[in-house]
Parts: C-alpha cells; structure tokens; sequence
C-alpha cells in the first residue's frame, strides 16, 4: 500500500522545483527533502520514540514545515499543538497522547517549560536549522500514523485525530481534484499551523507535488506577501475574507483558486469577494478534521446562486442522512477512503445536521447539540441565522437556545451591525425574522453585541455565547 512518505518523495526527491516559498527565498523541493531528514535526525538525537506521537508548539514556518515532514519520513508523527492555548490545556493534550517529549521553537521555550513541569515530558528546543541530511527514511506501513491533529474543541476539550499514510494518501487525491491544485501550483494556507487546514493542507499540497507559502499568522500584509509569492490556491475563513475586503487588500493577491470554510460566510461578502477577484474560482470545502473534504461548491455552483448549500459529495465519498425528521434533516454520515476516524461499520457520524436535495447538494442545518427545541418542535440555528444574516444590517449572527420553564428553550439571537454607531433596531430584526421563518423560530431575544466569540480557527464558540449572553440578562 502506498504511503504518504513515498508519494512526497516521488514528486521532491531531486526536484529543483520551488518546493516551500517566503518573501525571503525559497527551498527546492530536493533541499526540504534534506533539511526534513535532518530534522528527522535531530530527533533520532533527541531519542524521540518512532512510530508515536510528537507534540509540538510551533508556529507555521519553513522549519515547521521540515518537521512535520522529517517526523513522518523518520516513522514519527507530528503532533502541533495550538501555541496560544493555556498551559492547562496543552498538558491535557499532552498527558492524553501518551507523549514523553514535547519539541518547541525557541520563542516558545518558556511556555514548553510550563507545560513539562506539568507533564514530566522531555523538552527539546528546535535549533535554528535544520542541518540537510542524506535521505535515510524509515519503513512505514499504510496503517502508521502520518499527523495527529487535534479538533477545534468549540464543543468540548479538543480531541487527538490520527491521521494513517494510506487515508492521507486518499486524501491528497481527492482534495487535488476538488480545489484543481496539481503539480507546480503554490498553496497558501491562513489558518495556525496546528489546525488541519495548516499543517495538513501543507502535507495534502506537498504530497499533490504543489509547494506551500507557510504564514505564520493570519495578516494582511502576509497576504500580500503570499501575492507576491505567486500563490495559485489559497485557504481563508470568512472571517479573514471580511478583514481583507475591509483594508481593500483581498485583491493583493490573485490565487487561480480560493478555498473557504470552517464557517457559514454572509452573502455580502461573498459577493464582494467575487467581485474584488473575478479571475479566481471559488471553492467552498465543507469537512471536518476527522474527514475533509466531505463536499464541495464549485465555482460553477457558485455562479449558478446555489450559495445556501456547501455542495455535493467529492468523488468517492458516500453520504446519507441517518434519523431524518418530517423535513428530511438528519446527521450526515459518510464513508470513504480519506476518512481518518469512523465507527465499527466503517461510517463517520458527523455532529451535522443537514439534507439533501433532489440533485445532490447537501444544505446544513447545524450541529446536533446546537439544536433548539422550543415547546417540541425542533428548531435549527443556522436556518434561522441565514434568514437574519441577509439583513443589510447585519454583518454576523449567532444563534443559540436559552432555558426556559414552559418552552423548554427560547430561541436567542447575537448581532453584530454592520454600523455599531446606527444599528438596526431589535424590532425590525425581529420583523425581518418573522417575515421569512415559521413563527415559533423566530427569535424571542435579540442582543447586539460587539463581537463574536471564535477560536483562533474562526469557529464560532457557542458555549462562549451562552455565557456571554447571560452576563448581559
């Protein structure tokens, strides 16, 4: 069975191609494939253990880069930790995958230093380079592990995903001809190098044979430099397209393909988006980090107006809906060869909550523990977001259940206005609301609010709402 060690190595070993790119200079795909086996030594050095996870607080970086890839061609799998996240939760995570050695990028060092005291785990600081180093390479099977990956935990503590050579290797395939990202193509992810859409997009695109753009942090001048860098495909949250559109920057940088997700995106600035880049294909993914990508939206979707739904299943994934309601909605499950966690019978239940229409494309109704039940009939958040999030006013909306004696649960609504100076007045939302829903989901509370609570992926944090919302009854 081929692994994901083997396909990298196919496209870069000896290759003079740009294989990782920054507005300093640029590494051949033949000098990653040394400084990654240099990296896999000063592990060996380390006497890190082969064949088990390696925690790690770095940042993306080109040394980031070379390490996730040296832990997997040295029979190990990188584990990146979230480096803004509070000692508590790191040692959790840490204790939790069994590890006995945390790496750290030297910037980082004190806050490694914290979370080993905590774990007894070995602290080892990266250097500042890597040596390059012979090709070596471990023997690895299909069923090893490539990548731990943690969940975004906006539901609970975050949780470990093992990530096999053979389902990333599946992965690669069906992700390249979702988002058309090929050979020579230069990929650019925005999100922190320890969620799936950093570090495993940057292996998805290496093992493509496409080179990445590492950024550290989201920004707007890193977007200009990625434009610079001549990026072809480039991955942002709705969030950073709104920021981008805000500093008249989204244009800097003119990728072939824009991929999008992780969060429900307004129509407004989706539209502006389309029109501050009218040479660039739209992709909206819809995944998880346990499987992605589940479905997609082209570009031609997007052109066609069908923007309430995320698209129809990628080629070779199987999707249906289990415990559907009188509306059809239901929690979709899928199975397929790219999905790194199911149950016994092969299928992974999502959390989502959605339907499927009569052509295929699958529209969202929310997670399932997000559902509001308002004196017995099932209320779902996002239907009800959508339907306030398309007043002018408004520039995001969250919605969430609140306790109540007789009703079981209220339906509350959190809007962020477009003009915090002249907002929309609570009474013409809720008209707005009950104009174009059923009347029991029409929201009987709506707060404006500053901000909305997200997670540094740019989920939104519904439990953080909650509590929000409470400190202002």
């Amino acid at each position: 069975m081929t692994t994901w060690t083997e396909v990298f190595l196919a496209h870069w070993s000896g290759s003079s191609a740009p294989a990782v790119l920054t507005p300093h200079g640029w590494w051949s795909g033949d000098e990653l494939v040394h400084r990654a086996t240099g990296a896999s030594a000063w592990l060996d050095h380390c006497g890190v253990r082969e064949r088990v996870p390696v925690p790690a607080l770095v940042d993306e970086s080109p040394a980031a880069v070379a390490l996730a890839v040296g832990a997997a061609l040295g029979g190990r799998a990188l584990a990146p930790l979230g480096t803004r996240l509070p000692v508590g939760d790191l040692a959790h995570a840490v204790i939790a995958l069994g590890a006995t050695d945390l790496v750290v990028s030297r910037q980082l060092a004190a806050l490694a230093v914290e979370v080993g005291a905590v774990t007894n785990a070995a602290v080892h600081v990266l250097p500042d380079d890597f040596p390059p180093t012979s090709p070596s390479g471990a023997v690895v099977a299909g069923s090893d592990p490539v990548l731990v990956v943690h969940t975004s935990g906006t539901t609970g503590a975050p949780k470990a995903v093992t990530m096999t050579h053979a389902a990333m290797v599946a992965r690669i395939e069906v992700y390249g001809d979702a988002i058309e990202l090929a050979p020579g193509d230069r990929y650019c992810s925005a999100s922190p190098f320890h969620h799936t859409a950093g570090v495993a997009m940057a292996l998805t695109a290496l093992g493509r044979g496409a080179a990445v753009v590492p950024q550290a942090w989201f920004s707007v001048d890193g977007w200009r430099a990625a434009g610079a860098a001549g990026i072809t495909h480039a991955l942002l949250v709705p969030t950073m397209i709104d920021l981008l559109l805000e500093a008249g920057a989204l244009g800097d940088a003119c990728p072939r393909v824009l991929q999008y997700g992780a969060a429900p995106i307004h129509p407004a600035t989706l539209e502006a988006a389309l029109v501050a880049l009218p040479s660039t294909r739209f992709a909206q993914i819809f995944g998880q980090t346990e499987v992605s990508p589940i479905t997609v939206l082209t570009h031609e979707d997007h052109l066609a107006g069908r923007l309430t739904s995320v698209g129809r299943p990628v080629a070779g994934l199987e999707l249906r809906i289990e415990g559907a309601d009188g509306d059809g909605v239901g929690e979709l499950a899928v199975r397929a060869p790219h999905v790194f966690v199911h149950d016994d019978d092969g299928w992974r239940r999502t959390g989502d909550l959605g339907l499927v229409d009569a052509d295929g494309y699958v529209t969202l109704r929310g997670r399932a523990n997000d559902l509001i039940v308002r004196g017995g009939e099932n209320i779902y958040p996002l239907e009800v977001e959508l339907a306030l999030a398309a007043h002018p006013g408004v520039r995001e909306v969250a919605v969430v259940g609140v306790p109540d004696r007789r009703y079981g649960d209220l339906v509350r609504a959190a809007v962020v206005p477009v003009d915090p100076e002249a907002p929309p007045a609570v009474d013409d939302l809720i008209a707005w609301a009950r104009a174009r829903l059923a009347p029991f989901k029409v929201p009987n509370v709506v707060d404006l609010v500053d901000a909305l609570p997200r997670n540094a992926n740019g989920k939104l944090v519904r439990r953080a709402l909650i509590d929000q919302l409470e400190g202002t009854t």
